[in-house]
């Protein structure tokens, strides 16, 4: 099951989250109106992580309707239209898929080469560039190329760095060993402090995902890689104790992992403190890659909760031991 927009409990599960600007903006676009997108965007400047999420986030509202192409007609030369129209291109091009999107995709790069021109220090063209690479692969030697240009301009770029990781996920493009390879030696050269320490738990959890799809079998559907898990201290030393006062804007999407990584690894008191600056504001990946996410997540909260008000972990439900793989 997953996460429905009203869930009760206190959950808020609207695609901006705590943005509220870009929650008002969203309300005039789904009317068609693209005079808010502008000043929002013009009003985010140089904050290329807030950029990046407000323009995703309007360009999945903005795929079904025509606010982005309209804009970018009303003002040909704004390099923030035709961002905002590369990433909604780029959207539409997924929907569509590797054969149906091929002309979308070939329509979002050129609009991509646009943004780039008229900005050229804004690294969320290039971010768009790697998401279109993922779905409709056209090498790695393209993928080498838009890589160092998001370098260049933004070389600890958030969502640069989760497109480039799901390009290297199994399903994809790349291996387990690869990914693992990947995800951990980013996060070890990042300075302390950035979210990219959580990287190694996104691939962890998606080879959890990946072997109970291909092989739920001989693998089993109680087994949990997040005990005794490494990266877990890795991120609360990397990340979590040394963040900034100011969260990243997909802070949100982060911390889920985090919390979801010590919920399962029992870690339930450590996981309060987590789940307090989550607030209402869960994902639905990782936790549905366990089961219910909603009903995971509210458990979860709960127990930690409990166990910071008794002083004491609830036991929570484990699978058999069994040997792992070296890049657990």
């Amino acid at each position: 099951m997953r996460f429905r927009r009203g869930d009760g409990q206190g959950l808020d599960l609207h695609q901006a989250r705590d943005d509220v600007p870009l929650r008002a903006v969203l309300e005039d676009a789904a009317m068609g109106r693209w005079e808010g997108p502008r000043d929002l965007i013009a009003a985010t400047g140089g904050d290329w992580d807030r950029r990046i999420f407000r323009l995703q986030v309007l360009a999945r509202a903005g795929a079904g309707l025509r606010f982005a192409d309209t804009w970018a007609r009303a003002e040909p030369g704004s390099g923030d239209a035709l961002a905002l129209l590369a990433h909604v291109q780029a959207v539409r091009s997924m929907i569509s898929g590797a054969g149906a999107g091929r002309a979308d995709m070939e329509r979002a790069w050129g609009t991509c080469l646009a943004a780039a021109e008229a900005v050229p220090g804004d690294p969320s063209p290039w971010v768009v560039m790697l998401a279109l690479i993922r779905v409709h692969a056209p090498g790695r030697n393209v993928l080498e190329q838009v890589w160092a240009e998001v370098v260049r301009r933004d070389p600890y770029n958030r969502e640069a760095h989760h497109e480039l990781l799901t390009y290297l996920f199994a399903r994809n493009h790349g291996s387990g060993a690869e990914m693992f390879h990947w995800a951990q030696e980013r996060a070890d050269t990042a300075p302390r402090g950035l979210p990219l320490a959580v990287l190694p738990l996104v691939a962890l959890a998606e080879s959890h995902r990946h072997r109970m799809e291909t092989d739920a079998g001989s693998y089993g559907l109680s087994i949990h890689p997040w005990i005794d898990c490494p990266h877990i201290d890795q991120v609360l030393d990397g990340w979590w104790r040394r963040r900034g006062p100011q969260p990243h804007a997909q802070f949100m999407d982060d911390a889920n992992y985090l919390a979801h990584a010590l919920a399962f690894a029992g870690r339930h008191s450590e996981a309060y403190e987590v789940f307090r600056a989550i607030g209402p504001y869960a994902s639905e990946v990782p936790w549905s890659y366990c089961g219910d996410p909603r009903e995971l997540f509210l458990r979860h909260r709960e127990w930690a909760l409990r166990a910071v008000r008794s002083g004491r972990v609830p036991r929570a439900p484990r699978g058999p031991r069994v040997p792992r793989p070296p890049h657990w």
